[in-house]
């Protein structure tokens, strides 16, 4: 079955580097075939017959002990990741007028009232959910005033790994 492994914060910030060509290797070495990552913000696409939670916790374990601190890895499905990015509206945009991102889920928060303790203000940002993603629209002139920047900072930001729209919608129609 193909998978996506979505690392979440590595190479951000200059901290937890990690090379994609090592990543790659490391995922071969585990087993995976027709490994391929995508930019390096840490999505690895790649065929398996394992279940995802086991992929999960070994890719964790192996890039702990290759890389020398941990990362959190969310594994979704090729159905999922269609799924996903079949949600967001076409219309939905990251371009210069229009900021558009998917958060993904880990499963702890993988619920639509996750929506309702984030710190956006709901008046300038349409944020929606659907199983394993939260995903949002907002004007670019209306940025600031969403406080889109205040997931940051917020407990569960921890339990999800966000990636733009752009990301999202390739990584779906990955040459499957």
């Amino acid at each position: 079955m193909r998978y996506t492994a979505l690392l979440r914060g590595i190479n951000v910030g200059g901290t937890h580097r990690v090379e994609m060509k090592r990543l790659k290797s490391l995922f071969e070495s585990l087993g995976y075939g027709n490994v391929e990552t995508y930019i390096n913000s840490g999505n690895v696409i790649f065929d398996t017959g394992d279940k995802p939670a086991g992929i999960g916790r070994r890719v964790a374990k192996s890039i702990e002990a290759e890389f020398g601190f941990a990362v959190p890895v969310l594994i979704l499905s090729q159905r999922d990741m269609r799924r996903i990015a079949g949600a967001v509206p076409r219309s939905w945009l990251n371009d210069k007028e229009q900021k558009t991102d998917v958060a993904y889920l880990f499963l702890e928060i993988d619920t639509e009232k996750t929506i309702d303790v984030l710190p956006v203000r709901r008046e300038y940002i349409d944020i929606r959910y659907t199983r394993g993603a939260l995903y949002w629209n907002v004007d670019r002139k209306n940025l600031a005033r969403s406080n889109l920047s205040k997931i940051a900072s917020h407990p569960l930001y921890r339990q999800m790994t966000i990636r733009n729209v752009n990301t999202c919608r390739y990584l779906a129609e990955w040459k499957w």
